[in-house]
């Protein structure tokens, strides 16, 4: 039996020391390019969207907080609250650790900077996803595999950012999610990890044969909580340790661009690790989000552009940032030989005490948990675009919350994150090439909505004959009563 597990064990490694080749050749070679290009690209054609319309963004997040009642339709803030759940997760625990880990301070300094730039790539997606929705029962359906088909006509590409989006968000993420969470509960309750694994996917599946309309309910309820509480707890580490706050701007702004690292040949992996855990938290530019931005009920595509573009800066700017402070102040990423989320547990027990891993590991389940669910969404809103078979959605519903959950529950943490980094890369990729090429509608239909607001109207409208030439490929928005 020891033999076995030995032998298990190596297969593990060398799988683990091949995938990690692949990932560092798809990052280096491509995705880093397209990502800052894409992210620099749309910030300059959009004015600034990201900056310049703040204000609106928050107007638009409270004007419409649940759907009203009697109706059964998304509303626009819990479309945001799903793509929120999704990026607020361990990306902003673990992975902030991770990043630390590998990359040094330096790294926290590439989140903020692919977030910034990044968020005008997450207008440009939702809004297009908004675009090319469809009616779907009471609700409504799409994301990139349906812009794709119907803004580019390229079918073959349609489906093959269904099956990798499925892939990564449905199984990879999903076991990454649950990996995090058995190992948060492993070590402040001594869970056996297989148990919570268990134990999580019975919670994922009550939830997610539910449908979209359960998995925005508890979304709206979790993600404000859990955001809200982790922030105020971050505040008050912070404020404990204000004397030495400046020290730790220093730190994150010389390892970005310091000549210590220049030297050492690390600035490369710091800037790297920082963009990799930037994106898999925030997901700009990547394709996830816009699959839940096409269920909200909206009156204009660019409202829900607006409001994904200000989830970026809660996921990176806010809840990454408060991971960051609390390791950094600690300063246990050094000395500690730990990484992931037992480093951030650590970390916060020396601030607050034996509190600490126990405060971290019930953040972690629901911040991982409600990662899962909308994961979960953004898998099925692509099998349902590959095949509309129900029996094909409930093979998926159970594997994803299912099998893949326990998988997350016993493979080690190394291989579960590097798999997701290749799969991030191949679906970022495939959906940024999509959104440069449909960008122009995303422009004009910002520059409507601007237009409309320089007129005094408070509420802009969009009809799909403002886009003639590609009226026929638009199915909603076709008058002002079922245009959204």
């Amino acid at each position: 039996m020891a033999s076995s597990w030995t032998d298990i064990f190596a297969a593990e490694g060398t799988l683990n020391q091949n995938i990690l080749v692949v990932s560092d050749v798809i990052w280096t070679y491509l995705l880093v390019a397209l990502l800052i290009g894409c992210g620099v690209f749309f910030t300059w054609k959009t004015h600034f969207v990201q900056f310049r319309m703040i204000r609106e963004m928050v107007r638009l997040l409270t004007d419409s907080t649940f759907a009203k009642k009697g109706e059964r339709h998304i509303s626009s803030f819990q479309a945001f609250a799903v793509s929120v759940a999704t990026r607020v997760g361990t990306g902003n625990l673990a992975g902030v650790a991770t990043a630390i880990t590998i990359g040094g301070p330096g790294s926290v300094f590439w989140m903020w900077i692919i977030a910034l730039i990044g968020s005008a790539s997450a207008f440009v997606e939702s809004t297009l996803a908004q675009l090319f929705k469809q009616q779907h029962k009471d609700s409504f359906i799409g994301g990139p595999a349906y812009y794709i088909l119907k803004g580019m006509r390229l079918k073959w590409m349609a489906a093959l950012f269904a099956v990798l989006i499925t892939i990564t968000f449905g199984l990879s993420y999903n076991s990454i999610q649950s990996n995090t969470i058995c190992s948060a509960m492993q070590q402040a309750f001594g869970v056996s990890p297989l148990w919570m694994g268990v134990f999580t996917a019975a919670m994922a599946l009550a939830v997610v044969f539910g449908g979209i309309h359960r998995i925005a309910k508890v979304s709206s309820i979790l993600v404000p909580l859990m955001a809200v509480g982790y922030f105020l707890l971050a505040i008050t580490v912070v404020i404990l340790n204000i004397a030495i706050l400046p020290d730790i701007l220093m730190q994150i702004v010389k390892g970005a661009f310091g000549i210590e690292q220049f030297a050492g040949g690390t600035l490369g992996a710091t800037m790297m690790t920082g963009i990799k855990r930037g994106l898999f938290s925030n997901e700009a530019g990547e394709g996830s989000a816009p699959n839940v931005a096409a269920t909200a009920h909206v009156s204009h595509p660019v409202k829900q552009g607006l409001i994904q573009a200000l989830g970026v800066f809660t996921d990176t700017l806010l809840v990454c940032s408060c991971t960051a402070f609390i390791i950094l102040l600690s300063g246990d990423y050094q000395s500690s030989g730990l990484n992931g989320i037992a480093l951030t547990q650590v970390s916060l027990q020396n601030e607050i005490g034996s509190t600490g891993p126990v405060f971290v590991a019930i953040a972690v389940f629901l911040f991982a948990f409600s990662s899962i669910i909308g994961n979960y969404y953004y898998g099925e809103a692509n099998i349902r675009f590959l095949t509309p078979k129900k029996s094909a959605l409930n093979i998926y519903r159970v594997f994803s919350a299912g099998i893949v959950v326990l998988f997350g529950a016993i493979a080690s943490l190394d291989i579960v994150w590097n798999i997701g980094d290749v799969c991030m890369a191949c679906l970022a990729a495939c959906n940024l090439i999509a959104i440069i090429c449909l960008g122009k509608y995303a422009f004009r239909l910002l520059n409507d909505y601007r237009s409309q607001k320089k007129q005094g109207i408070q509420d802009p409208v969009f009809t799909k004959d403002k886009l003639p030439e590609i009226a026929d490929r638009i199915e909603c928005w076709n008058n002002n009563k079922n245009m959204h």
